[in-house]
């Protein structure tokens, strides 16, 4: 098969196309054809050996990249019984010893793989799978978000902010949406999010309180910097907010509101 690997790590010039074995499937894992990988954001980062070693591991070269992606399975282990030969499927694997989407197949974990919703094309749910687990890990497991609370969303239009508009909606929460310019605020108010500003240029925190006069129950925030600080004024006494690591600035919350990290 074809893949773009590494040898070394380091910056982009390393990245080379090369043809390398088809990985064979394990007896829980399933082999997908690639339809669509995800270029992520924290690829550079494993690009230069910061996953290696933060987890540790002595990675195995040519070493191929690509954490999440889309296609079909063309192949399954003798213990998968919930796909077979043909499905659609989406999947995520961090530093996959077996090699990553950036090839034309990727040979991954049963229980790391979903079936497509018929809804979604295969390069839709290739870019999915690593945002979709941060927003919602962020809006259920760090805020413990309930329905009818009010939640700001800082960053409604990017990769992660955009699917925690419709996964907050889908959990019954009142959505303050923050994006970035017109076709962001679009988006958002497409996508499901009650009210809807646009950060470069509109007052969050006075829009804010006129969208929740008592102060907002929760914010997931997916970018820092002074506009965030100045929305997180918008909190009640008692309100939550959350952030991935790696959003930098962190953001400052006033006292009386707690800020978690988490890993997505």
């Amino acid at each position: 098969m074809r893949a773009v690997a590494i040898d070394r790590f380091g910056g982009p010039e390393t990245l080379t196309v090369k043809t390398l074995p088809v990985p064979e499937v394990g007896p829980d894992e399933v082999l997908i054809q690639v339809g669509s990988a995800d270029v992520a954001q924290w690829d550079p980062f494993e690009r230069e050996g910061g996953f290696a070693e933060m987890l540790g591991i002595e990675p195995k070269v040519p070493y191929v990249l690509g954490s999440d992606g889309a296609g079909t399975v063309v192949a399954v282990g003798e213990r998968v019984r919930r796909f077979n030969e043909g499905d659609r499927v989406y999947a995520m694997s961090l530093a996959n010893p077996k090699g990553g989407f950036y090839a034309e197949y990727a040979a991954v974990k049963v229980d790391d793989t979903s079936l497509i919703p018929d809804n979604l094309t295969t390069e839709q749910a290739g870019a999915m799978p690593f945002d979709a687990i941060t927003a919602l890990r962020g809006l259920d497991d760090t805020l413990g978000l309930k329905p009818g609370e009010s939640l700001l969303i800082f960053g409604a239009s990017g990769g992660i902010g955009h699917l925690a508009v419709q996964l907050a909606k889908r959990m019954g929460a009142r959505v303050f949406a923050v994006a970035s310019g017109d076709d962001g605020v679009e988006l958002a108010r497409r996508l499901g999010a009650d009210a809807v500003v646009d950060g470069h240029k509109d007052d969050i925190a006075a829009a804010a309180r006129e969208f929740a006069p008592d102060g907002l129950d929760a914010a997931l925030f997916t970018a820092g910097g002074e506009a965030a600080n100045k929305a997180l004024t918008a909190l009640r006494e008692g309100g939550g907010v959350a952030y991935p690591n790696g959003v930098e600035p962190e953001p400052q919350a006033p006292s009386g509101v707690t800020v978690q990290s988490y890993d997505g």
